[in-house]
């Protein structure tokens, strides 16, 4: 029988072999990023075993003094980011900020419009047979936003028109939003914003993916650009700890904070809030440098896999635009065969779906594509040159079907020269390194 202590022992040893892991290995993975140690610092205070409910100077909670400090800072941080007039923090993920943002400015029953997600639409976005945040948690009736899958993006036209017959079906939508989890280039929230307001529908915009790279002014400018709400993950380009925020306009700002508390958080992890706030503070000085980087090497690591034979989407447009790239894999495999040949050499990647995989037969589990992202690399210090090198492992794994350890001996080499984040004030701590406090 395994003992109290044996389990202690256990879990200790396996967190520690998680971090032993992600230092010999390249993390793609465009949902995810490595906080800066003073990041990691926050997250491990004392704030994270308090309780904040409500706004600050309105809590519910005594004990609250320097929380509602902090909390006021990252506010006016986020607003000089993102130009926004108002900022909620409290959210604690990118969906909680998708619901607050429905519970704002929908009913349940309304009409919203957002990209499938075989067409990389995220599951908040999702109706309810498929068990999506909108339409299973928040009861909205979902239809989609038609995909261009040339350009990878949403097609303005066909939107117009979608956006009249459902009009002149009685079924106006509600709430339209913008966004996905692959995002490869900007949305036109522009184009689209005047003919969602006419017909009295609230234009959204899930940031999550791209919440860093709108910070650093390298995307587009959703709130400038005609969007009502934003919502955002604070962990992908923007380089935080896991937590979420909308941004929005006075005029919505009492709806907004009413559906976050008490209508979607109670306490909202205050530890995460304080890690938010640090990061905010380098978004600010090292943004512009860092999102400017993503980019360049997004592209340098498409061209290169590309020329190796891999089928990145979008060749005709630079590949992306964004720190996001989508592969067609399926001259090689499936997505999730290749996610896990690539793992097992150290370079973590997830399976994603193609726009057209459902109509051919094709599901999650075994779709079509793989994404890759290169927000973390990014952070690493990696630039162009070192998006060759990546490549290159990438092809002996899934072209020259090289042995995985082969390919693992090497990467872990490789990542012995980026130990440490960058674009940060302090970084004394190495990225993954095992920090003990017992």
């Amino acid at each position: 029988m395994t003992s109290s202590r044996e389990y202690y022992a256990k879990s200790f040893d396996l967190l520690q072999q998680h971090h032993k892991w992600f230092q010999e290995a390249i993390p793609l993975i465009a949902s995810e990023n490595v906080p800066s140690p003073a990041v990691r610092e926050a997250l491990a205070t004392d704030f994270g075993n308090r309780y904040a409910e409500g706004w600050p100077g309105e809590r519910v909670y005594a004990g609250c003094r320097y929380i509602d400090e902090v909390e006021l800072v990252c506010i006016d941080l986020v607003k000089k980011l993102f130009g926004a007039e108002f900022v909620d923090v409290r959210p604690i993920s990118g969906v909680v900020a998708s619901l607050v943002v429905y519970t704002a400015f929908t009913e349940p029953g309304d009409v919203m419009m957002a990209l499938s997600i075989p067409c990389g639409g995220h599951i908040t976005m999702g109706k309810k047979k498929l068990g999506g945040t909108a339409g299973a948690v928040h009861g909205l009736s979902v239809e989609y936003l038609p995909l261009d899958y040339e350009e990878l993006n949403i097609d303005v036209d066909r939107t117009k028109k979608r956006i009249d017959k459902l009009t002149r079906e009685g079924r106006a939508p509600k709430l339209v939003a913008f966004g996905a989890s692959v995002f490869p280039f900007p949305h036109p929230v522009k184009e689209l914003a005047e003919t969602i307001h006419e017909v009295g529908a609230t234009v959204a915009y899930d940031a999550a993916h791209v919440a860093g790279l709108i910070a650093g002014g390298c995307f587009q400018d959703p709130l400038q650009e005609g969007a009502d709400a934003v919502t955002l993950s604070t962990h992908k380009t923007l380089f935080g700890p896991q937590h979420g925020g909308v941004l929005s306009w006075e005029k919505h700002a009492d709806k907004i904070k009413r559906a976050t508390f008490p209508g979607m958080v109670s306490n909202h992890h205050l530890h995460a809030l304080a890690g938010v706030t640090i990061a905010c503070a380098e978004m600010l000085e090292f943004g512009k440098e860092y999102t400017r980087q993503i980019i360049k090497n997004s592209k340098a690591l498409g061209q290169a896999l590309y020329e190796r034979g891999l089928g990145v989407l979008a060749e005709h447009k630079g590949f992306t635009e964004s720190h996001v790239l989508l592969i067609d894999i399926t001259k090689h495999g499936d997505g999730g065969s290749i996610e896990s040949e690539l793992e097992k050499a150290n370079i973590i990647i997830n399976r994603n779906l193609l726009p057209w995989d459902i109509k051919e037969g094709r599901h999650f589990m075994h779709p079509g594509g793989i994404r890759l992202g290169t927000s973390e690399i990014t952070r690493l210090g990696m630039k162009e040159s070192e998006m060759e090198e990546i490549a290159e492992f990438i092809k002996r794994v899934i072209i020259d079907k090289e042995a995985a350890e082969n390919v693992r001996n090497d990467v872990r080499d490789f990542r012995r020269d980026y130990e440490k984040v960058h674009y940060c004030f302090e970084n004394t701590t190495k990225a993954y390194e095992y920090v003990k406090i017992r």
